[in-house]
């Protein structure tokens, strides 16, 4: 793990599996929409196997862009429709992490695979915001490890890259962190399973995370410690 001689200004949020559970949700809402397609239901660890890091860019490569474009569309109505009986809701922590950053005068936003209509499903239900950005799989070209939502995101805000982290639970994120000029938080709250936290820091060593936080806490006392 590096260390920053400086904490950076501004913080950018990974969506699910970082702010989120929205594990099992996902994962059911693609199997419904899936099932019309692949003429069954498909098993869940198959969907997990692929590590989908987006939504729509996930379905045309599994089904090709026609096919694919109007499963998406099933997909999200499926995702709205499940939302309250599988989404396990605001991790622990997160809501005061968000609100003492606001408080503190952080800028804060959020860079997601997520499409702009789930995002405005999960805000409805589980009222995260407000950020001064979020950058959906629908306002880029390619998804994440490809840093231009982090990059468009810091335009936004107005932050340079050298002084924003995106803390993020997967390799994608940290990838595309780095890629991006950003410094590197790797979310391990999410990790709870045997073993997950060390195969998580293993996967992400290459891109030499400056920071691991064991808790959304650990988060607020960096960025609020240098306000």
């Amino acid at each position: 793990m590096t260390s920053s001689a400086r904490a950076p200004s501004g913080v950018l949020f990974d969506l699910d599996g970082t702010l989120i559970d929205s594990y099992r949700l996902y994962l059911e809402a693609y199997r419904r929409a899936l099932a019309p397609y692949v003429g069954r239901l498909p098993d869940r660890e198959e969907i997990a196997a692929q590590r989908p890091s987006s939504e729509k860019h996930f379905l045309v490569q599994w089904l090709g862009h026609e096919k694919g474009v109007e499963c998406h569309a099933a997909m999200c109505t499926a995702y709205e429709d499940l939302h309250r009986a599988y989404c396990n809701g605001i991790y622990e922590g997160v809501p005061e992490m968000l609100a003492a950053l606001r408080t503190a005068g952080v800028p804060i936003g959020i860079v997601t695979g997520k499409g702009r209509r789930a995002w405005e499903v999960t805000e409805r239900e589980l009222g995260l915001g407000p950020f001064a950005v979020v950058i959906t799989e629908d306002e880029v070209e390619f998804p994440k490890p490809d840093p231009g939502g982090l990059r468009a995101a810091l335009e936004i805000i107005n932050v340079k890259p050298g002084e924003a982290v995106y803390v993020g639970d997967s390799v994608s994120d940290a990838a595309a962190a780095r890629a991006a000029g950003l410094l590197v938080g790797a979310a391990l709250w999410p990790k709870d399973g045997p073993g997950e936290r060390d195969a998580f820091l293993q996967e992400i060593a290459e891109y030499e995370p400056d920071w691991a936080f064991e808790r959304p806490a650990d988060v607020t006392r960096l960025l609020t410690a240098w306000c």
